[in-house]
């Protein structure tokens, strides 16, 4: 079923769904944050509205995304469904220059930005919100701190003649406070929320099937480990025993929230005792063994071998205390030679044998399919494109972002996901950049290499699977490790996300019903 006769959708473009006229319902009224799944048509939301706004209101309509290709991506979908000449849609990036955005502004009717150039031509005094009847905030969960959206809100619901905001997100928070911190920076008036398990919704979900591989650590990995743990275990006594802590409990959080307070007393108090600096000194050296803790679990030998490498050249420079006195500690000593010898041997992370054979069995079976693989780690990506050389019908390639001497620009990222779509790249080896931000294809298989302790991390990496199609998620695990609690921690997030929005909503709905009484 099409939207026929609906004004400015291009006729037979467009697929009609309720639960979309229902969001609309709500949206054309209020402030509204949309959280929809991923592959949902949130975009679709968007054109709809952006339509309803300009042939009631009129005005114009502005489309903010996180990054150029999300940006060039949603200008491409309302070209494709909106009957509006392709003259005044217009995509404005840090790439044109300021004096030309100033000019180009006033002939589009919908401007597609990225929020930091907005946030630069308002401050500048290059652009003016009055005549817009409409602003989409892809992304939307972005909205807190010193990122542009709160401020480009604030703006415009100042200098807008008939304001209208719209949020649009697959994850916005797993916490009430951060949820409700987003709904008040960008002016939201009402929540709306939509699961896969919604009976409107159910018909256009494609199935995605989730499997956990829970990985034995090797006995060379676990006498590692044993090391590791007592030269950590030290520290955290150390900073109990000068009363930083009350517990040698301390996961990575705990340590930076003691470094974080350390550091609050340094620069409060106008003599701090001598003691605070060596807890400073003691923390860091702690966050160091404890990134090896994790290197060691959820990556493998030879990543926590350059990573010692690495630790061992600061040393001989002298230039860190913390990281010579590390290198100095029987415990890490014993663990450098180890893993030197491991690392020699060609000891792998039992999770590059799994990932092998994952792989090896869909290339079998789907020649034609399309993977991504996430890690978190570059080291571990470069290690995962090696490897997966070896696979018959794997066409391997790593996806980075943008900072350090091997990252790629946005425009290498763009080449490389449309060889992606063609099929001249079949596996997508990538860091957090893939998560959200991009326009990457539906994929048939997503890998986690590791469970991250993120429910929205975790909701944009599974959404890049089951979106045209039916689709498959495998999450692999190494027993005992923190893989296994970030895996829990993420799914508990999800769920209380949920939960609170949900409740969020009823509240919503209550108070309204009040209101109308009255």
């Amino acid at each position: 079923m099409e939207y026929v006769n609906y004004p400015l959708i291009k006729k037979n473009s467009l697929e009609r769904r309720l639960y979309q006229e229902t969001l609309l319902n709500t949206c054309s009224k209020k402030n509204t944050m949309v959280v929809l799944p991923t592959g949902m048509g949130k975009t679709a939301c968007a054109i709809l509205l952006a339509a309803h706004r300009l042939n009631k209101i009129g005005g114009k309509v502005m489309v903010l995304a996180p990054t150029r290709p999300l940006v060039e991506q949603h200008k491409k979908t309302f070209s494709k469904f909106m009957d509006i000449a392709e003259e005044d849609m217009k995509v404005f990036t840090g790439k044109i220059p300021p004096s030309q955005r100033e000019k180009e502004y006033k002939n589009a009717m919908i401007v597609f930005a990225t929020p930091q150039v907005i946030q630069n031509d308002l401050i500048a005094g290059r652009f003016d919100f009055s005549d817009y009847s409409l602003l989409v905030l892809d992304e939307c969960h972005r909205g807190i701190k010193d990122y542009p959206y709160p401020f480009i809100a604030e703006m415009y619901i100042k200098r807008a003649k008939n304001p209208r905001i719209l949020g649009l997100t697959a994850s916005p928070g797993g916490n009430r406070e951060k949820i409700s911190q987003v709904q008040k920076n960008l002016f939201f008036d009402a929540i709306e929320i939509k699961t896969e398990d919604d009976e409107d919704v159910k018909p256009y979900v494609q199935k995605v099937n989730i499997e956990w591989r829970v990985l034995e650590l090797p006995e060379e990995f676990k006498e590692v480990h044993k090391l590791i743990t007592r030269a950590l275990k030290k520290r955290l006594e150390r900073l109990k025993n000068m009363e930083l802590t009350n517990t040698v409990d301390l996961k990575k959080k705990d340590l930076l929230q003691i470094q974080g307070k350390i550091r609050n007393i340094i620069a409060t108090k106008p003599r701090p005792p001598v003691q605070i600096f060596h807890g400073l000194s003691v923390v860091a050296e702690a966050l160091k063994i404890e990134h090896a803790l994790e290197l060691l679990e959820t990556q493998g030998i030879k990543s926590l071998h350059e990573y010692l490498k690495r630790m061992q050249k600061s040393a001989e420079s002298g230039k860190t205390k913390a990281v010579k006195r590390v290198m100095k500690d029987p415990e890490i000593e014993a663990v450098f030679l180890k893993v030197y010898e491991l690392n020699g041997k060609g000891m792998e992370h039992p999770k590059l044998d799994e990932l092998y054979k994952i792989l090896e069995g869909q290339f079998r079976q789907y020649s034609r399919s399309k993977v991504i693989v996430f890690s978190h780690y570059r080291d571990t990506v470069k290690r995962i494109i090696d490897i997966l050389r070896g696979v018959s019908g794997c066409k391997p390639v790593a996806f980075f972002g943008q900072a350090g001497e091997e990252g790629l620009s946005q425009k290498d990222q763009i080449k490389i996901l449309e060889k992606f779509k063609d099929l001249k790249y079949n596996t997508l080896v990538a860091t957090s950049v893939g998560e959200e931000g991009l326009d990457i294809p539906s994929v048939d298989l997503v890998i986690f290499y590791e469970p991250v302790p993120s429910e929205i991390r975790s909701i944009q990496r599974r959404g890049r699977t089951g979106r045209q199609r039916a689709g498959r998620v495998i999450i692999l695990m190494a027993k005992g490790t923190r893989d296994e609690a970030y895996f829990w921690i993420s799914r508990h997030k999800e769920k209380l996300m949920k939960s609170i929005l949900k409740n969020m909503k009823l509240e919503q709905n209550e108070k309204q019903r009040k209101i109308g009484e009255f």
